[in-house]
């Protein structure tokens, strides 16, 4: 009810239930206020290192726990912080004795009764077994063995609904968990990548080991039960504050930020693609033999790979162009610079001496000129340095295309962007891929497109992951590769589609596509980050990457982004 119907309902009253009215409101207002003073009651688990757990003098401690109190600090709430195990905290906090969950994964089947915020980390998964049991690639492979899972959390209940026929055997901490599997009973067991990493080296479990890559990458952040999200949007609100002011930044590089130096090198997987599994195993193996080294405190830094945006784009910009760029480019310029400077100055050479040639010519007859005579050669050096100049622009160019590429620009998407200076750029970089991969490539240009507003180094990088997959699909040369480029102004979206008569791509394939580190090209030295990416960028942009494959027959790619509003730009 708002203030002008409330006054008007008090005109109304007869004056003896104006002080009763009086009352009510005044109630209410001090309800509303002891409501907004309430303390908020914190779940979460209490061993869960180093996200969140109960430290050594029995208070909460760790990542989400010191993230927790800086939100309730920026948002001026009162919150109370209670760490259980797992199991009991979730069904209190679904029973409504917990507000907010501080550190749980987002999944579809739990966004139908909880409300997730931004995610402020990304927690993968790992399968543990004792040393000695095969590596295990997929969780399909589980099938017919015992499995040690955390009870209710996220792989209890994916285990559940996919079926994956494991008979699972349920504890309440990931502890638990491992000290059950080195104790030599049960096959495997199946807990957070991170976590498991810290408390194998915390208990000296130097019996148990990853036996697969981690898998999984997914949001872990705050949540709500449905119905509760202006909660929800406080701590939402808190965490983008503590990202604008680098607060959570520093957070997570106190708790996790030193894993990346000490622990598996993630950011470098882009530059050893082709290698990629050898080093994953080598680091683990690492990881074994250095954890009797490690002292407490630098254990509990380490083993934490960073899958944010930057990381992943600055990864694939270094598989696509390596130490090309940094190491090769100077080095073409100089020469490339010499021949510009100087080719210029031989055709106007020759131009001044062409006419004391041709007299000696027409006075003495033919003469040798290079090997050849003069009578050939003076038709053939004018357009043989005329071919050069151009060439060695043509070099500069392509140099200068790489430069722009591999420069890590800055993150604003404020520019105003050309999609087809872009889509010509990214032709130019990939030529000798496209030349050698089919002999019918051809692009259709849409006319009056309008700009869009974004970052074109990223999108022009989009596209380059587009056209280099489309190649790699293709059986033989005299499969084709069409590009083309329009404008929707129905809905104001810039479209480019590029289509392929490669191999296609499998239907269960489709939706996975953007999933980091998932490939279908690994022994080819695929990483699985280019798509991923490209995902993550065209996001970023406000944008869209549609597929549409039919296998053995070839795949149709559309790019889809906002344009500019054409009264901005007219």
């Amino acid at each position: 009810m708002t203030l002008n119907r409330i006054t008007a309902l008090l005109y109304r009253l007869p004056l003896r239930l104006i002080g009763l009215t009086t009352l009510l409101l005044l109630s209410i207002t001090v309800q509303a206020r002891s409501t907004e003073n309430r303390v908020i009651q914190i779940g979460g688990d209490y061993n869960y290192p180093p996200y969140e757990f109960i430290n050594e003098d029995g208070e909460p401690d760790g990542y989400n726990t010191e993230l927790t109190r800086a939100i309730a600090e920026v948002m001026g709430i009162n919150i109370e912080i209670t760490l259980g195990d797992w199991d009991s905290m979730r069904k209190r906090f679904e029973q409504g004795d917990i507000d907010t969950m501080q550190g749980i994964i987002y999944s579809v089947d739990r966004a139908k009764k909880y409300s997730f915020s931004p995610p402020h980390a990304i927690v993968h998964q790992s399968i543990f077994a004792r040393k000695g049991t095969p590596k295990v690639n997929q969780l399909a492979e589980l099938k017919g063995h015992e499995v040690i899972v955390q009870r209710g959390g996220i792989m209890h209940d994916y285990l559940q609904q996919n079926n994956v026929g494991a008979h699972l055997i349920l504890v309440d901490t990931h502890t638990a968990a491992l000290r059950l599997l080195a104790s030599g009973q049960h096959d495997y067991a199946l807990v957070a990548n991170l976590p498991g990493l810290y408390l194998g080296q915390e208990l000296e479990l130097s019996n148990i080991v990853p036996v697969g890559k981690p898998f999984g990458a997914q949001h872990y952040g705050y949540s709500v039960m449905k119905g509760n999200e202006d909660l929800l949007s406080q701590f939402s609100e808190g965490l983008a504050i503590l990202k604008n002011t680098g607060r959570q930044q520093a957070i997570y590089d106190r708790w996790l930020g030193p894993l990346e130096n000490a622990g598996l090198p993630w950011k470098k997987i882009g530059q050893a693609a082709a290698i990629i599994s050898a080093l994953l195993l080598l680091i683990l193996g690492g990881i074994v033999i250095w954890n009797r080294m490690l002292t407490r405190q630098v254990s509990r830094r380490t083993q934490e790979l960073k899958l944010q945006q930057q990381q992943l784009l600055q990864a694939d910009k270094m598989t696509s162009l390596g130490i090309l760029v940094s190491g090769v480019a100077h080095e073409i310029n100089n020469p490339s610079s010499l021949l510009l400077l100087n080719l210029p100055v031989l055709k106007e050479a020759y131009q001044d001496a062409e006419e004391i040639l041709e007299n000696h010519y027409q006075t003495n007859g033919d003469f040798i000129m290079g090997g050849l005579n003069y009578s050939r050669m003076r038709d053939e050096i004018p357009p043989m340095l005329d071919d050069m100049l151009a060439g060695t622009q043509r070099i500069r160019r392509i140099v200068d295309d790489l430069r722009d590429f591999a420069r890590q620009g800055p993150a604003d998407l404020s520019e105003t962007v050309d999609l087809n200076e872009v889509l010509a750029t990214a032709i130019r970089l990939v030529d000798n891929t496209i030349r050698s991969s089919t002999d019918h490539f051809s692009v259709t240009y849409g006319t009056h497109l309008p700009p869009f507003k974004g970052h074109a180094q990223r999108i022009e990088q989009v596209i380059i992951n587009l056209i280099v997959n489309a190649c790699q699909a293709l059986d033989s040369t005299d499969q084709s590769i069409t590009i083309n480029t329009s404008y929707r102004a129905k809905d104001n979206t810039l479209c480019l589609a590029i289509q392929d008569q490669g191999c296609g791509i499998e239907a269960d394939n489709i939706t996975r596509l953007s999933d980091p580190f998932f490939t279908t090209k690994r022994e080819q030295g695929g990483t699985g980050l280019g798509l991923s990416v490209s995902a993550s960028i065209v996001q970023e942009h406000g944008g869209n990457l549609v597929y549409d494959s039919t296998p053995h027959e070839g795949t149709l790619v559309t790019l889809l982004l906002l344009a500019t509003p054409r009264d901005v730009y007219l």
